[in-house]
């Protein structure tokens, strides 16, 4: 039984959506909207009809962005600086499935005429700008999310008494392990979800079934055509030759090692 980076998302997405946190912001919005009655329901809707329609647009639409971005929008690395291409392209994507769910909603509350108010040019317009507001703020969180400000999300994985500074994650089979200053356990995960993981702690894939922590790299030495590193718990990591150009990037084997 394998653990896919599809259904890994979806548990995120379904643990975020339903985080206690989450629900009541969401909740407590729905309940101010309703009340309001902005953009003309207050007139078009009794009290007890927008307590049903905003709800639907705010639980709604923001299931639709949130399972968008993580599914389709994360990348494995994100890019530091935030990417504007990615801002664009989650704009895009989120603002044209939010377009059709309220467009759909407003048909069945409003009829034709709501329908097609949502496709007027200034409808889509702001549509369109609030999105990409709100997934360029979404970037700029998560870059300022460096590891030292919050532990990488695999540790959440581990028992407490093993959690700590991330060292390594090794493929085995089915299972990736993770290694911490305090021990080492077996994740059911590829290695490539555990990497994604990491939190965008500074790392490298050093080998088809090894990625290692920068900074938990004490001694790099040549081993045939590729290399072993040392970590600080001892553990010697293989170096694969195919990853050998990016180890030489990242500094960890000295010319003079070279010769």
């Amino acid at each position: 039984m394998t653990d896919g980076k599809t259904s890994l998302a979806l548990r995120e997405l379904r643990a975020h959506l339903t985080d206690p946190v989450v629900l009541a912001v969401q909740a407590g919005v729905a309940l101010v909207l309703a009340v309001s009655g902005p953009f003309g329901t207050f007139e078009s809707l009794s009290l007890a009809a927008r307590l049903l329609y905003w709800p639907a647009i705010v639980f709604g639409t923001y299931a639709i962005g949130a399972a968008l971005t993580l599914l389709v929008l994360s990348p494995a690395n994100r890019p530091a600086p935030p990417s504007p291409w990615l801002v664009l392209r989650g704009t895009v994507v989120v603002g044209i499935a939010v377009t059709a769910f309220v467009s759909l909603l407003n048909l069945a509350a409003f009829g034709w005429r709501g329908y097609a108010g949502m496709l007027a040019p200034p409808a889509l317009l702001g549509t369109f700008l609030v999105t990409g507001v709100v997934l360029g703020i979404r970037e700029i969180i998560l870059v300022q999310q460096t590891p030292g400000r919050r532990p990488p999300p695999i540790l959440a994985r581990l028992p407490l008494g093993k959690r700590g500074a991330l060292l390594a994650l090794t493929a085995q089979d089915h299972y990736v392990e993770v290694v911490t200053e305090n021990g080492a356990e077996l994740v059911l995960m590829p290695l490539r979800d555990a990497i994604r993981l990491s939190g965008g702690q500074p790392g490298l894939r050093v080998h088809r079934s090894h990625w290692v922590a920068l900074d938990a790299v004490t001694d790099a030495r040549r081993r045939g055509d590729g290399a072993v590193l040392t970590l600080t718990n001892g553990l010697e990591i293989p170096v694969s030759r195919g990853h050998m150009g990016a180890v030489r990037r990242a500094g960890l084997i000295a010319a003079r090692q070279e010769r």
